[in-house]
């Protein structure tokens, strides 16, 4: 048993499991009925979604100039600060207790996982001792 941290719209992976969307948005064009057979998720789980402001700050963010570092920096610092709150806390602790006993992939549409919330995600799992797969 074990959760995957993956890019949603991808193809799944043999014996995934659920697939949670921890996405601000579901995807644009896409019919409700079909985010599950065209691999968006099974699941829309906004809760572990940056907020809004955060998710517009890290598009902003210039990965590739000069300052970028600073920007996933501060990026990082108000994500990491939204998934301490409570609820979010709580999400987290049962999706990490919840890998050891069931097989789930959770994740968003970002392109790079070096700069998306997705790997702050692993990150935050990987530290309540969740199963990663």
């Amino acid at each position: 048993m074990t959760a995957r941290i993956i890019r949603l719209g991808t193809p799944r992976a043999a014996d995934e499991g659920l697939r949670i969307g921890t996405v601000r948005r579901p995807p644009r064009g896409v019919p409700k009925a079909e985010f599950s057979s065209q691999n968006w998720y099974d699941v829309w789980y906004p809760n572990l979604a940056p907020s809004v402001e955060t998710m517009k700050f890290a598009q902003a963010a210039q990965h590739d100039q000069p300052g970028g570092d600073r920007e996933w920096a501060t990026f990082r610092k108000k994500y990491r600060a939204e998934m301490a709150e409570p609820d979010a806390s709580r999400s987290l602790d049962l999706l990490a207790a919840l890998s050891h006993h069931a097989n789930f992939a959770m994740g968003c549409y970002c392109e790079d996982e070096a700069h998306c919330h997705r790997s702050l995600l692993r990150e935050l799992l990987s530290e309540r001792g969740a199963k990663l797969g």
